[in-house]
C-alpha cells in the first residue's frame, strides 16, 4: 500500500498590509492537492484550493493590522489530513507602500483645503469573456470612478504566481500561457495612486483541444484525434439523492446523463459549522461522508 504523506510546518514566510504569503512542507510522500480555510474580516469563511505540487500561496485582499489563523488540510484520495495552523498579523498601511512594479515616483502637489476629495471608485464583475485552451480574456465593469491602473493575479499550472498590469483605461485583458482543462482563480485590483482596491475574483476553467475551432489547433488530416459527443459537448451534472442515511454518515449518489467530468468537488459544513472540501475521482458516482 502507499504510504500515507504528512503536512509538516506551516509558516507565514511574508506579511504586508493587504496580504499574507504562507509556505509548508511535505516531509513524507506527496498529496492530490490542499485546502486552506480561514476566516475574513467579516467572519466568513473562505476556502482556497491548491495544487498538490504546491508549497506557497499568497492569500490577498486582506485587511491591515489583523490577525487571522490560517488552516492547512491535505487532500490525499478521499482523505483528509490535518490541519497544520498558523496565525498571522497583517501589517500596518503606510501611504509609500506601493505594489506598481517600474512606478514613477514624483512629489505630488497638495490640494487647496476647500477642495472636495474625490470619492474612491469601486471595482464591478469580472467574467470571462473568450476561452481557448492556452488563454483567456477577461473583461470587468467599474461602476464608480477610474483607476490610475489595474493589476491581474493568478497561480500558474506549477502554483507559480503571476501577475498582469493592465492600464486604467482598458476594462479587459487576454492572459495567455494558461495550461488546457485547468482551473485558475483570477483576483483584479484596483490602483489608486499607491492604494490597492479589491480585490474581486472569478474561479474559472480553460478549454480543452476538442473545443478549438483554431485550425492551426486542429490535429492533421494524417493523424486524425477521435471526436465523440462527449468531448464535443459540454458535460451536464444530474441529480444529487442521499440514498443511504446513518447515525453517523450520509452515502450520496449522483447521475452524470451527458458527458463525462474530470473530477468532483463536494462542499458541506460540518456539525461545528466548519467548511469541509472533498474531491471526488471523475469516474465516481458515490460517496459516503462520515
Amino acid at each position: 500500500t502507499t504510504t500515507q504523506p504528512m503536512l509538516g510546518e506551516l509558516k507565514a514566510s511574508h506579511v504586508s498590509p493587504e496580504s499574507v504569503q504562507l509556505e509548508w512542507s511535505v516531509p513524507e510522500g506527496t498529496f492530490d492537492s490542499f485546502t486552506l480555510q480561514y476566516r475574513d474580516a467579516q467572519g466568513q469563511p473562505q476556502v482556497l484550493p491548491v495544487d498538490g505540487g504546491s508549497r506557497t500561496l499568497t492569500v490577498p485582499g486582506r485587511s491591515p493590522s489583523r490577525r487571522y489563523k490560517f488552516n492547512l488540510y491535505g487532500l490525499w484520495g478521499h482523505k483528509r489530513l490535518g490541519p497544520v495552523s498558523t496565525e498571522a498579523v497583517t501589517g500596518e498601511d503606510r501611504s509609500m507602500e506601493t505594489h506598481i512594479p517600474h512606478c514613477v515616483c514624483f512629489i505630488a502637489t497638495p490640494a487647496p483645503e476647500d477642495e472636495e476629495p474625490t470619492s474612491q471608485p469601486t471595482l464591478g464583475h469580472l467574467r470571462a469573456s473568450q476561452v481557448t485552451p492556452q488563454s483567456m480574456q477577461l473583461e470587468w465593469s467599474i461602476p464608480r470612478g477610474t483607476f490610475d491602473s489595474f493589476m491581474v493575479q493568478y497561480r500558474d499550472a506549477q502554483g507559480q504566481t503571476e501577475s498582469l498590469l493592465v492600464d486604467g483605461g482598458s476594462s479587459t485583458v487576454t492572459v495567455p500561457g494558461l495550461s488546457p482543462s485547468h482551473r485558475y482563480i483570477f483576483y483584479l485590483y484596483g490602483m489608486l495612486g499607491q492604494k490597492r482596491v479589491g480585490p474581486v475574483y472569478l474561479d474559472t476553467m480553460t478549454g480543452s483541444w476538442a473545443k478549438v475551432s483554431d485550425p492551426l489547433c486542429v490535429p492533421s488530416p494524417a493523424a486524425p484525434a477521435p471526436q465523440t459527443e462527449d468531448s464535443l459537448f459540454p458535460p451536464r451534472l444530474g441529480e444529487l439523492r442521499a440514498p443511504h442515511v446513518s447515525p453517523e454518515s450520509v452515502q450520496l449518489e449522483w447521475s452524470v446523463p451527458e458527458g463525462t467530468f474530470d473530477s468532483f468537488t463536494l462542499q458541506y459544513k460540518d456539525a461545528q459549522g466548519q467548511p469541509q472540501v472533498l474531491p471526488v475521482d471523475g469516474g465516481s458516482r458515490t460517496l459516503t461522508v462520515p
